[in-house]
């Protein structure tokens, strides 16, 4: 049994993909997963990189851009999920197959079975497998050596964390799209006092784009302090 489709503006944000995404010095990286989203043949890839460095944004851009060409499409965020063998099992090996953080299998016999089954199904359906991992692929102690030679030979993609200037430019990138404009004295005052997480920090911004229109009032030190204890509302209904 395959993943359900759903439509698409009930499955993923629309700020998760691709242009949304702040390469930072991730553009190889990117390129590699977009590639591996909407070209057939494309090398299959692993991305790699620490906490909040943006796995899961380019994982689902890449099943958000692989359903833009109208190919199926299926994320499984193995992590979070009760029952990781039945999880894998169900997946098709058909179009893009975006699997994150793989290293929740590692030490689970029957799951690392049934990924390694997923793989060679992707391979004999065409499919086009995206994994994700917080370490490399050989450091996660994945116990069965064919699994382990097939993640190893999938092109790496890694990917760095950005630096707080380049957190700054993606906050004015993504208040510029929304009309709303952040001058340096707010962008320091939002700096020092709420989490640096790219998507966090995207969570904010639209919070306070809906509370500055709701309120018809521009973005400053001031009207942050109010919003943000509850005195503006961030509804504009």
């Amino acid at each position: 049994m395959t993943t359900p489709q759903i439509p698409l503006q009930l499955r993923w944000p629309l700020r998760q993909r691709f242009e949304y995404f702040q390469p930072g010095d991730n553009a190889a990286s990117i390129d590699l997963i977009r590639a591996a989203a909407t070209r057939p043949g494309a090398d299959w890839v692993v991305v790699c990189g620490p906490a909040r460095s943006g796995r899961t944004h380019l994982l689902i851009a890449a099943c958000q851009a692989a359903i833009a060409l109208r190919e199926p499409a299926q994320y499984l965020p193995l992590k979070h999920l009760p029952d990781l063998t039945a999880a894998l099992r169900g997946m098709s090996g058909t179009g893009v197959l975006a699997l994150d953080d793989i290293d929740a299998v590692a030490g689970h016999k029957d799951a690392e079975i049934a990924l390694f089954d997923l793989y060679n199904r992707g391979r004999a359906q065409g499919g086009r497998l995206l994994f994700s991992t917080p370490r490399l692929p050989s450091q996660l102690g994945i116990e069965l050596p064919d699994l382990r030679s097939r993640l190893g030979a999938c092109t790496l993609a890694v990917l760095r964390p950005l630096d707080d200037e380049q957190r700054r430019d993606m906050l004015r990138r993504q208040a510029a799209r929304r009309g709303v404009e952040l001058d340096d004295g707010v962008l320091d005052w939002l700096f020092s006092r709420f989490s640096r997480d790219p998507g966090d920090l995207i969570e904010l911004v639209e919070r306070i784009d809906r509370a500055s229109l709701a309120a018809r009032r521009k973005v400053t030190i001031p009207f942050l302090r109010t919003m943000l204890t509850g005195q503006v509302t961030d509804s504009a209904g």
